[in-house]
């Protein structure tokens, strides 16, 4: 059974930093896609950022310039280095993973980690 596993989430001031860790932990199989969603208390889960296949990369408009994500494919690994948070930022941050060669295509969420960016 798939379980995605996070980790390295935090209380933080606003200007600093976190970095956050995902591992699909169970799985035979290379997931396709990777990434991160956010959920703000009253607000609808978001797309942050996402990595595919290990390489490309989409990011939200809103961290653009503020956060990177990485991973090992190989792995199934991903990482959201986060820069420069604001209040904003605020959020239950989810791992989600994709496997699209098969059908139908089966996705993974993990339980999430808070984050809280304090002004």
């Amino acid at each position: 059974q798939v379980q995605l596993v996070e980790s390295g989430g935090g209380l933080v001031q606003a200007g600093g930093s976190l970095r956050l860790s995902c591992a699909a932990s169970g799985s035979t199989y290379v997931m396709d896609v990777m990434g991160w969603y956010r959920q703000a208390p009253g607000k609808q889960r978001e797309l942050v950022a996402v990595i595919i296949r290990g390489a490309s990369t989409n990011y939200a408009d809103s961290v653009k310039g503020r956060f990177t994500i990485s991973g090992d494919n190989a792995k199934n690994t991903v990482y959201l280095q986060m820069n420069s948070l604001k209040p904003e930022d605020t959020a239950v941050y989810f791992c989600h993973a994709l496997r699209i060669g098969v059908r139908p295509p089966i996705e993974y969420w993990g339980q999430g980690t808070q984050v809280t960016v304090s002004s």
